[in-house]
């Protein structure tokens, strides 16, 4: 309450109880805030000069009238039932309201309204202080705030939800990128609030909002459009996979236990996915299918996803289910006995066509979908993080199967390693090498590692730190799908390679295509020049063998000598070639 309307509340009352028009314009006619007073019929009895300013009455054109002649038609039924259920339990309300003066021109003011009672704790009057809005940043940064924020869970609300959906939609058209819209709404939400109450329901809603926000990347926008619906906006993703995945993991955080009072609440989701361009290609046609998508999850008996369209959701199934089979074959994995195993490829000397190395390739044998592509499983694993125990096991088993190899009596083969990004990145790369190593009694010159064109160019001085160290190991280094990238061939120079693989893709039509057969020509001139070894791959026909050779490439790799073979048939054909041998 403020000093004014606590010096109201010390004037004597006059008869009846009505404090009289000249007693209340002599206390606050100088007052600089608009005062208006009522009886304990809420009739205006009083109103000082400042008030008649704002609203431009006339004192005599307000005495005896409902305040609700100020009313305008900013404020709800609702507003002003919680306005009067504050004066009856506290007798003090204060808020912003908006009333129109006598033009019928609308105005907002900062009003708290205080309740006067006699000794018997009857109500006498009502004390109205209309104040300006505060001018001051702190309070415009507030009401900016709340006008894009929903205000029980801070998360954007609708009016965000729509703004910034229509900015993304325009960078993606803009920049050809697809975009997923996630409309998310809370299974069996309704009997929580019918039963325990809206207090329940409101800090459950609270805690989902925060399990969906840590479930995506900060860039992603996670909103609330309504009761219990949610929206989740993907912006940038590289397939509709990338939307299935954030879903399961959505899932799976809400999957447990909400701790409210002493209650363990669940609140699991239905999930409607949209696609931009695919389903739609404004906000709302996305938003109207995602819905649709919503419903379908319902349906399907909740706690799932459903994409709008059914061709995505057959692909999504089939994905998160070999995603699942992936994670559950990396776990039960053990040296020699897995699902998992290596198959070796021959590299063949161009000049003396005697082999000297192999790579080993990975092969997945899955008892539900079977021989399982690399193409498919290597991406899938990549984008889930699982390539780092995947290329971390196969280190360590093409070590173990090279110790086997030498008992077998086959020294001097070399065999090359791929290494994904990830395993690059990681600080224990160079402690893996020299441990595997180590454990299987190699030398470094035992293998090579090769990594891609795009990974070599990724963080180029932690990359070229990791090089450093393993070259000083002695180890081998190549670039793997030299070509395909874009790289920069005055940081190339600078890594300490030893070997350029040149991409298949450039070999398959080198007899027929003008433009590979250049590509193929000065790659091998520039490595050389370089003082690099130039391995082509996919060599498949004695014209490639040949054309390949009168550019001096180095090694050849390719169906011309060998399919990638099982380690047993590894073993015998390198026991065949050495036999060969003149």
């Amino acid at each position: 309450m403020t000093d004014l309307v606590a010096a109201t509340a010390t004037q004597p009352a006059t008869k009846g109880g009505v404090l009289s028009r000249a007693a209340l314009l002599r206390a606050y006619e100088q007052s600089q805030d608009a005062i208006l007073v009522t009886d304990r019929d809420n009739l205006i009895v009083a109103a000082n000069g400042a008030f008649c300013q704002l609203s431009g009455y006339a004192s005599d054109e307000l005495l005896g009238k409902d305040p609700r002649v100020l009313a305008s038609d900013n404020s709800t039924a609702e507003h002003y039932a919680s306005i009067w259920n504050a004066l009856a339990t506290k007798d003090f309300w204060e808020g912003e309201i908006w009333d129109k003066n006598k033009n019928g021109e609308r105005y907002n003011r900062w009003l708290k309204i205080a309740v006067l009672r006699d000794a018997e704790g009857q109500i006498e009057n009502h004390v109205a202080n209309f104040s300006e809005m505060e001018a001051s940043k702190e309070y415009a940064d507030r009401l900016a705030y709340l006008a894009y924020h929903d205000p029980l869970t801070n998360l954007p609300n609708r009016l965000a939800f729509e703004s910034q959906l229509a900015q993304a939609l325009r960078g993606c058209e803009r920049d050809n990128r697809q975009l997923a819209l996630m409309l998310i709404d809370l299974d069996n939400f309704k009997n929580i609030n019918d039963t325990l109450g809206h207090h329940v329901g409101d800090e459950l809603l609270q805690k989902v909002a925060l399990r969906l926000r840590e479930s995506v990347r900060s860039s992603d926008l996670v909103a609330r459009i309504g009761g219990d619906e949610f929206v989740i906006v993907l912006p940038e993703i590289e397939s509709p996979l990338t939307a299935a995945r954030v879903a399961n993991k959505v899932q799976q955080n809400m999957a447990d236990s909400y701790r409210i009072a002493d209650h363990a609440l669940y609140a699991t989701p239905s999930i409607g996915i949209s696609l931009f361009p695919i389903d739609g290609s404004d906000a709302n046609t996305l938003l109207r299918n995602a819905d649709t998508a919503m419903y379908h999850a319902k349906d399907a008996g909740r706690n799932n996803h459903q994409f709008y369209t059914a061709r995505m959701n057959e692909a999504a199934g089939e994905r998160l289910h070999m995603e699942n089979e992936l994670r559950q074959a990396i776990s039960a994995i053990s040296p020699g006995d897995s699902e998992f195993s290596l198959h070796f490829q021959p590299q063949v000397q161009t000049a003396t066509g005697q082999v000297f190395g192999l790579e080993a390739l990975l092969r997945w044998n899955n008892p539900i979908f079977g021989q399982v592509s690399p193409m498919r499983f290597i991406a899938i694993a990549e984008e889930t993080g699982l390539i780092q125990p995947l290329g971390d096991w196969v280190i360590w088993e093409t070590c173990r199967l090279i110790r086997q190899m030498k008992q077998h009596g086959i020294e001097d083969i070399r065999i090359a390693i791929n290494i994904s990004a990830q395993q690059l990145r990681h600080e224990n790369l160079l402690l893996l090498v020299r441990g595997a190593l180590s454990c299987y009694d190699l030398r470094p010159e035992d293998i090579e590692l090769e990594i891609t064109e795009s990974t070599a160019m990724q963080n180029p001085e932690t990359t070229l730190s990791i090089l450093d160290q393993l070259a000083a190991m002695g180890i081998v280094l190549a670039i793997d799908d030299f070509g395909t990238g874009y790289s920069s061939l005055a940081y190339l120079k600078h890594l300490p390679i030893q070997r350029l693989k040149l991409d298949r893709s450039f070999v398959k039509d080198i007899e027929i295509d003008a433009n590979d057969a250049a590509i193929c020509t000065a790659t091998i001139a520039l490595g050389h020049s370089l003082g690099l070894e130039l391995v082509a791959e996919g060599v498949e026909t004695e014209a490639q063998r040949a054309f390949l050779a009168s550019l001096g490439c180095d090694t050849l790799q390719g169906y011309l000598y060998s399919k990638p073979m099982p380690f047993e048939e590894t073993i015998a054909y390198l026991k065949a070639h050495q036999a060969a041998r003149p």
